[in-house]
C-alpha cells in the first residue's frame, strides 16, 4: 500500500485498510464479534476494545492464529467513542503498522442529528529511510522505541483526506468529526484552522466543552468534536504540533462550498505599502476599557 507518492509501505490492517472500519452501537447493546486472522498471515492477532469492559477488553477471547476465527461477545456499557486496537506481543509494532479503528457507543437515545459526519484517526509511523525515500520502506523497531516516527498522518497515509479526498461540507451546515489517535506513541493537538469547535466531547466521553480552537487526543484515546461552517473556503485539519502537519504529513482538508458572507469575514479589503515605524495593523472593536500595556518601539523584520 502507498505511504504517500513513490513510497509503499506493508501495513497490518484490520479488513484491508488503516484505520479499521469505524463501528456503532448503542449503550446497553451486546456486541458479538467474530475475528478471523487471514491464513496468508505470520503471526496471531487480536482486538482490545476500549469500549469492552473485561480482561483485555477482549484481547485474550479474539486471540486468533493464522487462518482460524475465533468468537466472544460483550455488553457496551458505557457511551462514548472508543479506540479499538491490536494488543499481540510487541503490541506496540501491531498498532504502529496500522492495526486501530474507533468503536463508537452511542447513548441510548443516540446522538443529536447533523449535517455531516467524518471518520478521522491519525497515526505515526516508522520507516526505515526518512519521509519521502522511495520504495518499499519498512518499519523500523529502532525508531519506534525511540518515539521518532518519520510519518504522522491522518488515516493512514499523506493525503488520504486531502485534495481529491478531502472532506466535503456546504456553508450552514453542522459537521461532526469522530477523531481518534492510533498512536502508538503521539499526542495529537487536533486543529481545523478557520474554525473553532462549537463543542468538543472531551477523549470521546461525556463532558463537553465549548468553543475550543484545538483538542488534545492522547495516544489510545479519541474525541467528538462539532462546528458550523459559516463560509465557503478550505479548512486545512492539523496536528498542531505543527512540524508533523507540514513536514510529516497530519494534514486533511474540509471543503466548504456556499455564499460569502461578509459580515463573518471579508477577503482582503487592501494592500498597501509599509508604513515603518513599528506600524501594526489597526483594528477596531466596541469600546472596552482594557489595561494598557507597553510593547518594543519598534518591530521590523
Amino acid at each position: 500500500m502507498t505511504m504517500e507518492d513513490g513510497v509503499e509501505y506493508r501495513y497490518w490492517t484490520f479488513d484491508g485498510d488503516v484505520p479499521g472500519r469505524m463501528i456503532r452501537v448503542r449503550e446497553g447493546d451486546t456486541v458479538e464479534v467474530e475475528f478471523s486472522n487471514n491464513p496468508s498471515s505470520t503471526v496471531p492477532h487480536n482486538v482490545d476494545f476500549h469500549a469492552a469492559t473485561g480482561q483485555g477488553g477482549g484481547a485474550a477471547a479474539t486471540f486468533t492464529a493464522p487462518g482460524r476465527t475465533s468468537t466472544f461477545s460483550f455488553k457496551a456499557l458505557q457511551p462514548g467513542l472508543y479506540i479499538y486496537h491490536c494488543a499481540v506481543a510487541p503490541v506496540g509494532m501491531h498498532i504502529a503498522n496500522g492495526m486501530y479503528g474507533l468503536i463508537l457507543v452511542e447513548p441510548k437515545e443516540g446522538l443529536p442529528k447533523v449535517d455531516k459526519e467524518f471518520y478521522i484517526v491519525q497515526g505515526d509511523f516508522y520507516t526505515k529511510g526518512k519521509k519521502g525515500a522511495q520504495g518499499l520502506q519498512p518499519f523500523d523497531m529502532d525508531k519506534a522505541v525511540a518515539e521518532q516516527p518519520e510519518y504522522v498522518v491522518f488515516n493512514g497515509h499523506v493525503g488520504a483526506i486531502a485534495g481529491d479526498n478531502a472532506l466535503k461540507a456546504k456553508a450552514g451546515e453542522t459537521v461532526r468529526m469522530y477523531v481518534g489517535n492510533g498512536g502508538p506513541n503521539l499526542v495529537s493537538s487536533f486543529h481545523v484552522i478557520g474554525e473553532i469547535f462549537d463543542k468538543v466531547y472531551v477523549e470521546g466521553g461525556k463532558l463537553i466543552n465549548e468553543n475550543v480552537q484545538s483538542t488534545i487526543v492522547p495516544a489510545g484515546g479519541s474525541a467528538i468534536v462539532e462546528f458550523k461552517v459559516d463560509i465557503p473556503g478550505s479548512y486545512t485539519l492539523v496536528d498542531h504540533s505543527i512540524f508533523r502537519a507540514f513536514n510529516k504529513g497530519a494534514l486533511g482538508q474540509l471543503k466548504v462550498e456556499g455564499a460569502e458572507n461578509p459580515e463573518i469575514m471579508t477577503q482582503k479589503l487592501s494592500d498597501t505599502a509599509y508604513a515603518g515605524n513599528g506600524a501594526a495593523p489597526a483594528a477596531s472593536a466596541p469600546a472596552a476599557s482594557a489595561p494598557a500595556a507597553s510593547a518594543p518601539a519598534k518591530s521590523d523584520y
